[in-house]
């Protein structure tokens, strides 16, 4: 009996990947809680370089032992810029409206990214989209509506308003990453895809930061710069290993604890609190999300990767 068809070894399999989700889900928002803090003394850019960098570092020394060079040897070397390039674009926007947004109201918008995938999966992907799958996503992107209110609570060009619409662009840029990484799972690794997702931001902020670099004023900053790159990258290497463990549409409904831990640190160290309607669409973000994994993984297409 081999241990894909032991039940024992799958549940060992489904807990595992469901230990490393959680190890995801608990560092992902301590990673946003620093790049916020940061945000406040320093250049945007120079936080957004710390994320990257760090990540292409600490990703690289863990894979290089088992992997040495080949770890950069890719199939596909323009589709892995362009899959670079557009998560620098989300980080930007993502990290920019972190100074504007409440932490968990950045955590909720982002996870309409993933509806945006299953909407531009036929597209980009060819892959059909039924009626039910659909249906989730309208019912989503709802909820983020809820989440805005367009033109209720806040005036649009505010910088509420303004910080949600990076955030808007943060999670479609997110999207696209999302999209070339499964046609990029065809041909190369998870560990080659994870070193190569920080690359193009590590290099362009590499060659600026002698220009806007400023030195950090305490043993804090410095360690908040050093974690929230090594932290960025642990959670896209905790979600790998999750999605290795277990199929997606067992695992990827935990990733939406992230809201709450998002919540609890935005209250403790920023004195947020999300309004009642935040929560109301994060919850309709977060049950439509749950519902499109769970028909992927009905229909066989629980293949989203986080790398």
């Amino acid at each position: 009996m081999t241990p894909s068809s032991n039940p024992s070894g799958l549940r060992q399999n489904m807990t595992r990947g469901i230990l490393f989700m959680c190890l995801a889900i608990l560092i992902m928002p301590m990673m946003n809680s620093m790049a916020k803090s940061l945000t406040v003394e320093y250049p945007l850019f120079m936080v957004v370089w710390a994320r990257a960098a760090g990540h292409f570092v600490s990703m690289a020394l863990v894979f290089w032992p088992g992997r040495g060079w080949r770890l950069f040897k890719t199939a596909k070397p323009s589709m892995q810029l362009a899959r670079s390039a557009v998560m620098f674009a989300s980080n930007c926007c993502y990290i920019a409206a972190l100074s504007k947004v409440a932490l968990a109201t950045a955590s909720a918008i982002m996870f309409t990214a993933p509806l945006m995938v299953t909407a531009l999966s036929y597209p980009f992907l060819g892959e059909r989209v039924g009626f039910r799958r659909w249906s989730a996503v309208i019912v989503g992107f709802f909820g983020a509506l809820i989440i805005i209110r367009p033109g209720l609570d806040t005036p649009t060009f505010d910088a509420t308003g303004y910080g949600l619409l990076l955030l808007t662009l943060s999670a479609a840029s997110f999207a696209i990453y999302q999209i070339l990484t499964r046609r990029l799972s065809d041909w190369d690794s998870a560990e080659t895809m994870n070193v190569y997702m920080p690359l193009v931001g590590t290099v362009i902020l590499s060659c600026a930061m002698p220009f806007i670099i400023v030195v950090p004023m305490s043993f804090v900053d410095w360690a908040l710069f050093l974690l929230v790159g090594v932290f960025g990258g642990f959670t896209q290497y905790f979600v790998t290993k999750s999605l290795e463990q277990a199929p997606a549409s067992v695992v990827s409904p935990y990733l939406y604890g992230e809201l709450l831990i998002a919540a609890i640190l935005g209250f403790a160290i920023f004195g947020e609190f999300p309004d009642f309607w935040t929560w109301v669409g994060a919850a309709v973000i977060a049950a439509s999300g749950v519902y499109i994994a769970y028909r992927e993984g009905v229909l066989g297409k629980g293949r989203i990767k986080f790398n």
